[in-house]
């Protein structure tokens, strides 16, 4: 029964990894499936059941998590969201002043405010997202 049981955790926990992204649930939901293997074939009491889950998820997490991390992000995070913004060109809509104005970064418009509140960017041109404050991109044209 107990094998059954570890059965049904590592399959749940290995297709809540597609929820995440980041592979520790992957590893526990392998650790889980371990854990099963040992249980439907030596029937060992639960406590038993729980240190080879331990050990398994440890050494799952501590080991063969790193190198995939390593192997499918380049071994650096992927930026999402606002934090992948600056550093990308964008192209002014309407034109940016210290009041605002209206760029376009990839697909998505932004409000936007120059980096220097002397500058002013007019319609067309090319400028780079420095930092995003709120729901204002700062920008700048650069050389």
């Amino acid at each position: 029964m107990a094998a059954i049981v570890w059965l049904v955790a590592g399959i749940l926990l290995t297709a809540a990894e597609i929820l995440t992204g980041d592979f520790t649930l992957l590893m526990l939901g392998g650790a889980a499936l371990v854990t099963a293997g040992v249980a439907g074939v030596f029937d060992p009491p639960l406590v038993v059941d729980a240190l080879v889950f331990g050990a398994a998820g440890l050494s799952l997490l501590l080991l063969v998590r790193p190198m995939m991390l390593r192997r499918f992000t380049g071994g650096q995070p992927q930026l999402t969201n606002t934090a992948a913004l600056p550093g990308r060109s964008a192209t002014v809509l309407e034109q940016v002043d210290a009041h605002g104005g209206r760029i376009k970064i990839g697909g998505e418009v932004w409000s936007a405010i120059p980096m220097d509140s002397t500058e002013l960017y007019a319609a067309g041109e090319t400028v780079f997202v420095m930092k995003i404050d709120g729901a204002h991109a700062v920008v700048w044209k650069g050389v």
